[in-house]
C-alpha cells in the first residue's frame, strides 16, 4: 500500500518570535540604523534650562559642587592605576617594572615628574 500524499498548504506567520529580526526588516530602506547619540545643543534645547534653579548642576551651569569620592592615583611614569608608592622618591607607581624604572631616575628627573603632578619636593 503507498500513502497518499494530501496537497495542503500550510499557513505560517511571516514573523517567528524564535528567530532572529534581519536588519532589512528591523530597519526598513530610508531609516536609520543603530544608536542616535545627541549634541550638547540638541540636548540644552530639548530641556528646558531657563526654568530650573540657578544653583542647580546641569550641563549649561558648569559650576558644581566638589567630588565627595577621593581622587584616583595614577602611576606617574604610565598613566595606570598606581596602588604603590616609591618612599625615597614619593613617585607612584603601577607595578615593579616601573619601580625598577623609577629607581633608575636621576634626581633631576624625579623632580620634573613631581613637578608635573605639583608635588615638587627636594630631595636629599
Amino acid at each position: 500500500m503507498e500513502a497518499e500524499v494530501v496537497d495542503a498548504e500550510l499557513v505560517l506567520p511571516n514573523y517567528l518570535s524564535f528567530k532572529r529580526v534581519q536588519m532589512y526588516e528591523k530597519y526598513p530602506k530610508g531609516q536609520a540604523r543603530g544608536r542616535h547619540w545627541k549634541h550638547l545643543k540638541q540636548i540644552i534645547q530639548a530641556e528646558n534650562y531657563q526654568n530650573y534653579p540657578p544653583d542647580e548642576p546641569n550641563y549649561v551651569n558648569i559650576e558644581s559642587p566638589p567630588s565627595m569620592h577621593p581622587c584616583k592615583k595614577v602611576c606617574d611614569i604610565t598613566g595606570f592605576e598606581a596602588p604603590y608608592h616609591d618612599p625615597r622618591t614619593n613617585l607612584r607607581y603601577a607595578n615593579t617594572e616601573v619601580f625598577r624604572t623609577i629607581r633608575s631616575l636621576s634626581n633631576d628627573h624625579v623632580q620634573r615628574y613631581l613637578a608635573l603632578r605639583n608635588a615638587a619636593i627636594v630631595l636629599k
